[in-house]
């Protein structure tokens, strides 16, 4: 399956977000995509949670989602949103940060909410506590779909590594980790962190990414790290995006996940291991 990861700078405008996606999909299809992956957070990329208020919409009136499914079943692709921002029906207001599959007849065939929350502080000018706005999701997700098995996770999920363990051992031949990452933690951790998922579970790492600086209406900008990376079931980076928006393809064979898996078939390997502190 000829893949394309699409690498944006969204803004905190949807709607100026969902036209250059909608290009860039046109654009995937004659290149020969048939399955297209976008960023964490594709609709709306901003820290202030007064605009957030004000521009998200619940799932069901959501226009970027709207636009993005009929943009599927235009040229007939398989889409992963990476992911939405989006309003819920939660007494404490938090937002969820919602990927969806789309299939080629524009219906949701899965979708996953973010289950770890970014709750960091990266520098003494740079902390984060996305739990503060976002409800994490309870559970993990596999999708079938007729070119392989896709386990849906988003950004901070990548460090926690009994996650893709799970999905993979459930059967996923295909993780994706739509992100938009903090330059500092993505230049010392993105790419180890991606083909060491990889490696150990003997899947497909396709993790598509924001980058550059964003543009806001209000309240502070942010700056991600970009380098959205597809890397083979052995750890090997199959394509990297660098830093500007654009597009890289990457064909899949699923039989480079079972040859892998027949080299190093530590998924059937674990055992229960007890200590004193256990």
């Amino acid at each position: 399956m000829r893949t394309a990861l699409l690498q944006l700078t969204s803004s905190d405008d949807p709607a100026e977000n969902l036209v250059a996606i909608q290009q860039a999909l046109a654009e995937a299809a004659t290149e020969g995509a048939g399955f297209v992956c976008t960023p964490e957070v594709s609709n709306c990329v901003s820290q202030s949670r007064t605009h957030q208020k004000e521009v998200l919409r619940q799932e069901t009136e959501d226009p970027t989602l709207a636009g993005l499914r009929a943009a599927a079943a235009q040229h007939g692709l398989w889409l992963s949103i990476g992911s939405l921002a989006l309003k819920t029906d939660d007494p404490d207001e938090r937002f969820a940060n919602r990927s969806f599959l789309i299939d080629p007849t524009g219906e949701i065939a899965a979708r996953y909410d973010k289950v770890h929350m970014f709750d960091v502080t990266v520098s003494e000018t740079e902390t984060y506590r996305e739990s503060a706005g976002y409800r994490p999701g309870d559970r993990a997700v596999l999708a079938e779909t007729p070119f392989g098995r896709i386990g849906l996770t988003i950004c901070y999920d990548l460090r926690f590594p009994y996650f893709y363990r799970r999905l993979t051992q459930a059967g996923a031949d295909i993780l994706l980790i739509p992100s938009a990452f903090s330059p500092v933690t993505g230049a010392a951790h993105w790419e180890p962190l991606l083909r060491a998922r990889a490696i150990e579970t003997g899947a497909y790492v396709l993790a598509t990414a924001q980058t550059g600086v964003h543009a806001v209406s209000r309240g502070t900008p942010r700056t991600t790290y970009g380098h959205s990376l597809a890397v083979s079931p052995w750890g090997e980076v199959l394509a990297d995006a660098g830093t500007a928006p654009g597009m890289v393809l990457v064909d899949l064979d699923l039989a480079q996940v079972e040859d892998a898996r027949r080299r190093i078939p530590s998924l059937t390997h674990d055992r229960e291991i007890w200590g004193p502190d256990v």
